[in-house]
């Protein structure tokens, strides 16, 4: 399973997101075990008839589309990075990688090519999001 599944498919920065059992580890068994919901229960809230996917879901089997992932958030009140932190590290890492060589790329080109002020803001902002 990709990134891409998430988010869109056709780049190549997100082809590169392969998630296994640990990219895939969260803490939905945990939330769901302390509200004292079933898998039945979480499933119904989910919009599932059955509670094949919330097991799925918290033996790391599969990932939550975003919809899903965003209601886990709802129901336990608990940010989706820190239930899926195991993806939200590895999307972390991908991105970060990646903003990193734009910033490269970027400051390569002369101030007199054709875009340099637009090259100038991105490269601004990406100054401006490191020094946060």
């Amino acid at each position: 399973m990709q990134l891409a599944n998430f988010i869109g498919k056709g780049r190549e920065g997100v082809r590169s997101f392969h998630m296994n059992t640990k990219t895939l580890r969260n803490h939905l068994r945990t939330h769901r075990q302390r509200s004292g919901l079933s898998q039945r229960d979480l499933g119904l809230l989910l919009g599932s008839k059955h509670q094949t996917q919330v097991s799925r879901y918290e033996r790391s089997e599969s990932a939550p589309s975003l919809v899903v992932a965003l209601c886990y958030e709802v129901v336990f009140r608990v940010p989706t990075s820190d239930l899926f932190p195991g993806i939200h590290a590895r999307a972390t890492q991908l991105v970060e990688s990646k903003l990193a060589e734009l910033g490269d790329d970027l400051g390569q080109r002369s101030a007199r090519d054709r875009g340099a002020s637009e090259v100038a803001k991105i490269l601004t902002w990406l100054r401006d999001r490191k020094d946060q």
